[in-house]
């Protein structure tokens, strides 16, 4: 497995690992002496391995490397930092296109948009709803997320999803071999203005603000879990748990979505797909819980990490 080559590699420099360590390859993108960098975090979690060669993360992932050479590249490359002295970035700070979306994606979430719209709930679609978010800057862990309270009208929510990160070009793909083009996952919070999307009639607008796409806090390797995966998604604002669900509950899964997407378009190495939010959303509730200024939101999802911040 790639995590224990990784493991030797530490062993090799007599450098720090945690004894009952996890055993994901955790990729991350981080900024040390003013410039952006690519690394693998230890599983001590205090350390980073450079990979030096690749300029960015999609650079990396566009090179269509191995399991076994990322872990050698890593090993390679000088002396690990600490990650206390980095500035967090997201995985992939700039994505090359548009975020692929998916709209209720969950029946529950399916269920209460349809009560907070005042219509009836009539079941889930045969087909999936897909939209595109625009993302030309993703917003990192930590980092702050600008409310424009000037136009969402205290209308912002939060929406923790699963993303999945395409590693190679996938054209006309099965669904037996969707996975085999699957890079990595991260944690996903689509920011939304509800007023925006509600008075628009569509998702684009009220989605793709500036600094609503905040995603991280790293990749894991898609061979690090099982296919399916099976991982609980969580949400809290302010401590206060909103969302609980498992991509157990995923209407169109992994295969489907980039099977069904993969016959008529490729989705280039490096793609972006968020699968869904579960229910528990800000305008799920009576009266709504929308986001206010200050307010902090951590998303998690289970196996891969812990995404959060502050709205500004």
């Amino acid at each position: 497995m790639v995590a224990e080559n990784i493991n030797r590699a530490c062993k090799q420099t007599r450098k720090p690992v945690k004894a009952e360590r996890e055993t994901q390859m955790k990729l991350l993108t981080y900024r040390s002496g003013g410039r952006d960098h690519v690394g693998v975090l230890d599983y001590d979690g205090q350390h980073i391995w450079r990979i030096g060669k690749y300029s960015s993360m999609l650079d990396l992932i566009q090179s269509g490397i191995s399991a076994s050479e990322l872990s050698a590249a890593s090993a390679r490359h000088g002396e690990p930092v600490l990650f206390s002295d980095i500035t967090k970035r997201p995985p992939i700070p700039n994505p090359a296109q548009d975020i692929i979306c998916l709209g209720l994606n969950y029946s529950a979430h399916a269920e209460e948009s349809a009560k907070a719209a005042g219509t009836n709930f009539v079941g889930t679609s045969d087909y999936a709803i897909y939209f595109s978010k625009r993302a030309s800057e993703t917003t990192a862990d930590g980092e702050a997320i600008p409310g424009h309270w000037e136009i969402t009208e205290n209308a912002v929510d939060y929406e923790v999803e699963l993303a999945v990160v395409i590693g190679r070009d996938a054209f006309k793909v099965s669904k037996e071999d969707a996975y085999d083009y699957v890079f990595g996952y991260t944690v996903f919070n689509d920011m939304s203005a509800r007023n925006i999307q509600r008075n628009h009639k569509q998702f684009y607008f009220g989605k793709s603000l500036d600094g609503f796409c905040p995603m991280g806090p790293w990749i894991v390797t898609e061979d690090e879990f099982n296919r399916p995966p099976s991982l609980r998604l969580r949400t809290w604002v302010n401590g206060e748990l909103r969302q609980d669900s498992n991509t157990d509950e995923l209407i169109f899964d992994i295969p489907h979505i980039i099977s069904e997407l993969s016959q008529g378009i490729v989705l280039k190495a490096g793609t972006i797909i968020a699968t869904g939010t579960p229910a528990g959303v800000g305008m799920g509730f009576s009266p709504p819980k929308y986001l206010q200024k200050g307010d902090v939101i951590t998303c998690e999802i289970e196996g891969i990490g812990r995404l959060e911040n502050e709205m500004e």
